[in-house]
C-alpha cells in the first residue's frame, strides 16, 4: 500500500447485512444457528462475508444473540502434562458444542485464580471449568453473583455445591498404597506435592493415612516438577534401607525421585520400588518403567466439557461425574528383599 494511503475500512456485521440484503439478526443466525436459516438466505449471506473478506469474531456473534459462546478454563499451570490433556480433550469436546475456550492459569493461588476469573467473566465467559475445590471467598462471590456455571474438575464431591467431575483421590492414593503392600513392602516414604491450596493432594494424603495400620509411612512435601522429585530425595541413604519403596502422589515427582535414585546408585526395583499417580504419557518410557495409577484425565476432559455445554445452553445444573482410574503395574515395582519388609 502506497505511504500516505488511506487504509480500507474493515467490513463489520451490518456491512455484511447490507450487501445481503437481510437484517442484522438475520446475519447473527446464520452465525449462531444457520440450521434456522433458509439455505438460499443463508447461502448469500455467506457470499457478503467472503466478498467482503469478513471473519466473524465473537463479539460480532454475540450481537443480538446476546451470547459470546466461550468457555473460561482456571487451570494451576501449563507447565505439565495432565494439563494439556485435559484442556486439549476440553477444547475439542466443547467445539461439538459450537462453543471456544480461553484459558488462564492460576499458579494454583485462589487469589490469582479468583482475578483470572473475574477477566474471563468480563470479556463474556458464559461459564467456567476450574480444578479442584479450594477457591477464595472472592470467587465464590463473584459466581454467585453473576450466577456462572461452574464446573470443578480433578476430584469427585457430592456434597461439594458445584457440580464436580473426576476421580476419586483418596482411592488412587490407596490403590497405590495398596499395590506396594501386596508386594511385602512395609516400610514406605511417601512424597507429595504442596498440599496448603490443592484439595486433591490433600485428599490423596488423606486417603492414605491410616489405611493400613501395618504400613509405617513418612511424608515428605515436594514442589510438583522433576526437579523437585530429585532435591526431595537427594541427600537420603537409601542403603539404611529405611524404606523400601517410595509411593509418590504424582508422576511428575515420581519421574525426579526415579532420576535421583539411578543417580546415587540405588537399583529401581531390586532395592527401592517406585510408583506414582497420573500415568502421564512419558511415564510409560522411563527405564524401568513406572508403575502408577491411571487417572482418565482426557475422558474427564471430554466429561467436564458436556457439563458444562449443557448448562449454558438449557441452565440446568449438571450431575457429578465420578470417572473410575486403574492401577498400572510396570518394571518399578518389586517384592520387598526379605530383610526390609
Amino acid at each position: 500500500m502506497a505511504k500516505g494511503k488511506a487504509e480500507r475500512r474493515r467490513a463489520n456485521l451490518r456491512d455484511v447485512a447490507t450487501a445481503a440484503n437481510v437484517s442484522v439478526a438475520t446475519v447473527s443466525r446464520v452465525l449462531n444457528a444457520p440450521g434456522t436459516v433458509a439455505e438460499t438466505t443463508r447461502k448469500r449471506v455467506e457470499e457478503a462475508m467472503t466478498s467482503l473478506r469478513w471473519v466473524p469474531s465473537a463479539a460480532a456473534r454475540a450481537i443480538n444473540s446476546g451470547r459470546t459462546r466461550f468457555i473460561g478454563a482456571l487451570v494451576p499451570t501449563l507447565v505439565h502434562d495432565i494439563y494439556a490433556r485435559v484442556l486439549g480433550s476440553l477444547e475439542s469436546q466443547l467445539a461439538l458444542h459450537r462453543l471456544s475456550l480461553v484459558v488462564a492459569t492460576t499458579q494454583d493461588d485462589p487469589e490469582i485464580e479468583a482475578r483470572k476469573a473475574r477477566g474471563l467473566i468480563d470479556i463474556g465467559a458464559e461459564g467456567l471449568i476450574v480444578s479442584g475445590m479450594t477457591h477464595a471467598q472472592d470467587f465464590y462471590d463473584l459466581i454467585e453473583r453473576g450466577a456462572i456455571p461452574v464446573v470443578a474438575t480433578s476430584c469427585h464431591d457430592p456434597r461439594y455445591f458445584l457440580p464436580t467431575v473426576g476421580y476419586d483421590n483418596a482411592g488412587a492414593a490407596r490403590a497405590a498404597l495398596d499395590h506396594l503392600r501386596s508386594l511385602g513392602h512395609r516400610r514406605i516414604l511417601v512424597v507429595h506435592g504442596p498440599s496448603a491450596n490443592n484439595d486433591r493432594t490433600r485428599a490423596r494424603i488423606a486417603g492414605i493415612i491410616d489405611h493400613d495400620p501395618q504400613a509405617e509411612l513418612s511424608f515428605l512435601e515436594s514442589p510438583l516438577s522433576i526437579g523437585g522429585g530429585c532435591e526431595t530425595v537427594r541427600g537420603i541413604d537409601w542403603s539404611e534401607r529405611k524404606w523400601t519403596a517410595c509411593l509418590c502422589l504424582s508422576d511428575v515427582i515420581a519421574t525426579g525421585v526415579l532420576f535421583e535414585l539411578q543417580r546415587q546408585g540405588v537399583s529401581v526395583p531390586s532395592q527401592v520400588s517406585v510408583i506414582g499417580t497420573d500415568d502421564l504419557p512419558g511415564s510409560a518410557h522411563l527405564c524401568p518403567e513406572l508403575t502408577t495409577v491411571h487417572l482418565p484425565v482426557s475422558r474427564m476432559g471430554l466429561a467436564a466439557a458436556d457439563a458444562i455445554a449443557g448448562w449454558v445452553e438449557t441452565q440446568e445444573t449438571p450431575q457429578d461425574r465420578l470417572l473410575d482410574f486403574d492401577l498400572i503395574v510396570r518394571a518399578s515395582t518389586a517384592p520387598a528383599a526379605q530383610d526390609g519388609s
